[in-house]
């Protein structure tokens, strides 16, 4: 065998390596959502899901981040479950406020 076919033969098993890794790696990162669907599917009443969801589809992130906040005070034992539309508006209006507001004022 020549370098020339051994180097090939290397880089083509890389390429098989890194394809399997992050094959495993969307695996594994689809089990997680799924995962983490099916507990918000438990904590929460279908009128806050569709809200969720309608925040997903506006703001992605701001949604990702919430849904990580209520999983945890859910596991915390913080909030009653399930949560409802309402309890999910509180929670939304709160952080509403806490963010800062800018305002630009021209002189």
């Amino acid at each position: 065998m020549s370098d020339e076919e051994l180097e090939e033969l290397r880089r083509r098993r890389m390429a098989e390596l890194q394809a399997a890794e992050e094959e495993r790696r969307r695996a594994q990162l689809r089990r997680l959502e799924e995962e983490k669907q099916a507990l918000l599917f438990q904590i929460l009443s279908p009128e806050a899901r569709q809200r969720l969801a309608n925040i997903k589809m506006v703001r992605p992130e701001f949604a990702a981040q919430l849904e990580l906040q209520l999983i945890q005070l859910a596991q915390s034992g913080r909030v009653r479950i399930p949560i409802t539309d309402q309890q999910l508006k509180e929670a939304l209006k709160s952080l509403q406020s806490a963010r800062r507001e800018i305002r630009i004022r021209r002189v």
